[in-house]
Order: structure tokens, then C-alpha cells, then sequence
């Protein structure tokens, strides 16, 4: 039975890398989990006491600068782009440090979220895109306002927010 298995699995293989590329590609989407990928900001004052946090409509919960990544654009240019679209602070994507850890995999979600890091003046003006954003607002690391369920569990990666201590939050 092994033997069988093993020539089965032998002509597969051979007979799959004999397609035309484009084939693969498609037979591969088909039955391999995707994953999206979008970029999130962790934007601190530079005391780093304080955290720019967003509520978006419906406004249930506060939550990071972020969005999904454009065809073309790397995980850092599309951190500071939703930065700029949906706070009014426009910042290099160089300016847009990795944090640690850089990608958070959301296995239910099947998403993945490469997160980044920057500082920049508190007294920064803040224009908020009126149609993805209700407000804008820097909060108190010790005094952090509600937040969604996704941006708790992604805080605490880099231990902040009210789920900083519960470690199994963190493989969800």
C-alpha cells in the first residue's frame, strides 16, 4: 500500500510541473488557504506614553491606522498611505519602523497584518477622512479607551492594551 502511495504521489508531482505555469498557479489559489495582507500604523507620541487610535464607523470600539496593501505597494508604503488617508499625517514609508513582531497571523481571519511602528509630534494637526474615520485621538497607554476585539488582540503582541496579559489572545 505504501509503494502504491508513493508511485501515486511521484506522478502527481511529475504530471503537475508538466502543466503550463498559469495552470499551476490556478490549481494551487484553488486548494491552498489565501491569506489577505494589510499594514497596520502603531503611531506613539514621543514620550511614547500615548497611542493615536482611530473609531471608524460604526464606531463600537477604537482602533490602529490601517488597510489593505495595493498591488505594487510594500507592507511599509502602504502603512504610512493609510496614515495619511485617514489621519492627515503624511510620513515617508521609511519613516515607518518594523515592530516586533512584524507580521501577526490571524489563522481564523486567514489574514495578516505587518505592523509598523513611528513617532511623531502630539500637537500634529489630525484630518480625518470623514467617510472612513469618525474620529481621531491620542490615548494614555494607561487609560486606553474601548477597543475592538482585533486591535486588543493585536496590541497585545507589543504588550499593550487590556489583552497584554492573556498570551493564548495572542494565537488567535
Amino acid at each position: 500500500m505504501t509503494d502504491f502511495r508513493a508511485l501515486a504521489r511521484a506522478w502527481t508531482y511529475k504530471t503537475f510541473y508538466r502543466l503550463p505555469g498559469r495552470w499551476r498557479r490556478r490549481i494551487v489559489r484553488t486548494f491552498q488557504p489565501t491569506y489577505t495582507i494589510g499594514a497596520v500604523a502603531i503611531v506613539r507620541d514621543p514620550q511614547l506614553s500615548r497611542i493615536l487610535l482611530l473609531r471608524q464607523p460604526p464606531g463600537a470600539g477604537w482602533s490602529l491606522p490601517a488597510g489593505l496593501m495595493d498591488r505594487g505597494e510594500t507592507p511599509a508604503q502602504c502603512a504610512a498611505r493609510e496614515l495619511g488617508e485617514e489621519t492627515g499625517i503624511k510620513l515617508p514609508a521609511e519613516r515607518m519602523r518594523p515592530a516586533t513582531p512584524n507580521a501577526v497571523v490571524h489563522t481564523r481571519g486567514q489574514w495578516v497584518d505587518m505592523v509598523f511602528e513611528a513617532e511623531v509630534e502630539p500637537d500634529v494637526e489630525l484630518v480625518v477622512d470623514a467617510a472612513e474615520v469618525i474620529e481621531a485621538a491620542w490615548h494614555r497607554l494607561d487609560n486606553l479607551p474601548p477597543l475592538t476585539v482585533s486591535t486588543s488582540a493585536l496590541l497585545a503582541h507589543y504588550d499593550i492594551g487590556p489583552y497584554r496579559d492573556y498570551p493564548e489572545v495572542r494565537e488567535a
